[in-house]
């Protein structure tokens, strides 16, 4: 086990780099300038911009900006500045993600919760018509955009029905951010509820269920250790990139209930090309995809024990 989490620590590095290497080159082939972007309308000396440049080390070329800030990062911890705001980019981000993360959090519990709820509850009698409820209820979900769905859930629970509010204030209750959870998570949940039915249906006929069943075991172990035990493990493998996807996924439902997150935070940072700001934020993300990913692949010698690590 040790041997593996190690071997799996080191092929995160090449990851890692890769992915923040990718939006450093993406970053720096959008148009525009943020040090010109500073100045807005005014007229401003061609000598202050090549100053301001050379203090935000912009001046230089990319592969050097992109080893400069791996350096900052990885002895220093330092994320770099915001140009606009003259603010730390850690202390900013720092500020958003809190909301952000009860954001993922809430819609990842109403992910696992529901989806998996819904999947076993299809899965147990396939071809019924719960089934094919479910399996058309996911495909409304999976079919409609989430900024679609955004607004529905806005106007009926909010201006027609009138038991939320249509936007979160600045600092949001936990009941301000379950509307905004169940939008965000509601392709997960199509994605879950598919998977875990798929499983269940499949693993429901195998032998080892067969003997369960002629050996006379409870219903209630034979589904809920036996049949879920190995019906999770497509589940767990989903679930586990998702929690990155949902924290990634979250601009669009940011800016439909009005949440100064981390999604409002990439958009404006797009806006101004804040690159260091952007650059944060998919730098923490990749290592939460990272952390998690490795998590996955541990918990499958929990869910199936015959998996073993060399």
């Amino acid at each position: 086990m040790g041997r593996y989490v190690a071997r799996r620590l080191l092929q995160m590095i090449p990851v890692f780099i890769g992915s923040t290497l990718l939006v450093f080159l993406m970053m720096y082939a959008l148009p525009g300038d943020p040090v010109r972007a500073l100045a807005g309308e005014q007229h401003v000396d061609a000598s202050q911009i090549a100053a301001l440049k050379a203090e935000y080390g912009l001046d230089k070329p990319i592969w050097q900006q992109y080893l400069d800030y791996l350096g900052k990062l990885l002895f220093q911890g330092d994320l770099g500045v915001q140009i606009g705001t003259q603010r730390p980019v850690a202390e900013v981000i720092a500020d958003a993600y809190p909301i952000t993360v009860r954001l993922a959090i809430f819609a990842f519990v109403f992910t696992v919760v529901a989806g998996i709820s819904l999947g076993i509850l299809a899965g147990l009698k396939a071809e019924s018509l719960r089934d094919r409820g479910l399996l058309g209820l996911t495909l409304v979900l999976i079919s409609m955009p989430s900024f679609v769905l955004g607004f529905l859930v806005q106007y009926f629970f909010a201006f027609q029905l009138g038991i939320a509010k249509p936007n979160v204030s600045l600092e949001p209750t936990n009941g301000e951010l379950i509307m905004p959870a169940i939008v965000l998570a509601s392709l997960s949940l199509a994605y879950v509820a598919r998977l875990t039915r798929t499983s269940v249906a499949e693993n429901i006929r195998a032998d080892y269920i067969r003997t369960a069943v002629a050996k006379g075991l409870p219903r209630r172990r034979i589904v809920g250790i036996h049949l879920m035990r190995n019906s999770l493990i497509p589940v767990v493998t989903f679930l586990g990139t998702d929690i990155g996807a949902l924290m990634g996924g979250a601009i669009v439902t940011e800016g439909i209930f009005n949440i100064k997150g981390v999604g409002s935070l990439v958009f404006e940072a797009l806006g101004k090309r804040e690159g260091a700001t952007v650059v944060g934020i998919v730098t923490l993300l990749v290592i939460v995809y990272l952390v998690c990913s490795l998590l996955v692949d541990l918990l499958y010698a929990v869910l199936d024990p015959r998996i073993r690590y060399a």
